[in-house]
């Protein structure tokens, strides 16, 4: 059978590049499942891996796509039967194992988690990757005692996927949720998902720089990293709790000890790769629970696989806003 597949490749000069080229069953990986690809989503990590920053893939050629939802078309797997809907965020599919950008995918039945009832393939990757992390997340804040009542939740680079999930969810579960955004143009979007306030990042990095400055959040969903982590855990209330979950503003903590011995401030760290299955099933399910997909449409973005090399570009430029998604068939 042949099908659509967006190839990545290195020339002999080191260059990488993508185009949509027809490939066979043949060229799928090893694995246990195959899967007709329906949606995959966009994530800063596969414009890492479309353009060849950072070194994430190894072997080339290569089809990208960290995340996708689909139909099993055949499965040796006793878990799944065709026909069964599916989706897949993580374990290093899109990286070292080809992953969603092509409208066939072959993966171990252990990275699979079953579409829940109430949502359609869509809408599993209009959360997609970011979705799982940003409930993660919440679900860590909760499970280390946050409430509503504690105060506000500080989400950083809140216009991005995981950002603006996260604000997405927080209003939800009626958390006061305060946005930190370097792109203004979206302030009134931000709002709408239930952003209380906007801080502009250059306002909120204009702060004068103490060891320890005035306490004011309860919570912390930061996917900066960076400068913008270190600013914002000076500034946690006591037993404040904040999660840390991205890198674009750099791999570096350059911070203190005294948010932590005298606030007791509790630093925790989301990963959504290589979450276990049991982790993930109650995350998406309460995704499906409690994410308000319908107030979130004005963030989705769809494009197709010839789309994907530009839009790259654009996640890495920080030019993407909310999530945008990969239409398949």
């Amino acid at each position: 059978m042949s099908f659509q597949a967006l190839v990545t490749s290195k020339d002999g000069a080191g260059k990488v590049s993508s185009r949509v080229e027809m490939i066979g069953d043949d060229r799928l990986p090893e694995g246990n499942v195959t899967v007709d690809v329906e949606w995959a989503g966009l994530n800063y990590k596969d414009g890492l891996c479309l353009t060849g920053a950072g070194g994430l893939v190894r072997n080339f050629p290569h089809v990208a796509g960290i995340d996708f939802a689909g139909t099993v078309a055949e499965s040796a797997d006793s878990r799944y039967k065709a026909g069964d809907k599916v989706l897949l965020t993580g374990w290093r599919v899109g990286e070292a194992h080809w992953g969603g950008y092509a409208q066939r995918a072959r993966v171990n039945a252990d990275w699979l988690v079953p579409v829940p009832e109430s949502l359609s393939t869509r809408d599993t990757m209009v959360a997609g990757t970011a979705g799982l992390t940003a409930m993660l997340a919440v679900d860590r804040l909760e499970k280390l005692g946050l409430t509503p009542e504690a105060g506000e939740v500080l989400v950083t680079g809140a216009a991005g996927g995981v950002g603006s999930i996260a604000l997405s969810l927080l209003g939800k579960l009626g958390y006061t949720a305060v946005a930190v955004s370097g792109r203004p143009e979206h302030a009134e979007m931000l709002k709408g998902l239930g952003a209380s306030e906007i801080i502009a990042r250059d306002e909120f990095m204009g702060q004068p720089d103490k060891p320890l400055e005035s306490a004011r959040w309860a919570g912390l969903i930061d996917n900066v990293g960076g400068k913008v982590l270190a600013k914002a855990l000076k500034q946690m209330k006591y037993n404040g709790i904040a999660t840390a979950i991205g890198n674009a503003g750099g791999i570096g903590l350059d911070t203190n000890v005294l948010p932590f011995i005298l606030r007791g401030v509790t630093l925790a760290g989301i990963d959504s790769v290589m979450q276990p299955y049991a982790n993930r099933v109650p995350a998406w399910n309460r995704i499906a629970e409690i994410f308000d997909l319908g107030a979130y449409d004005g963030m989705v973005s769809e494009i197709g696989l010839e789309a994907l090399p530009a839009a790259a570009d654009q996640i890495l430029a920080g030019q993407v806003r909310g999530r945008t998604i990969v239409k398949l068939r």
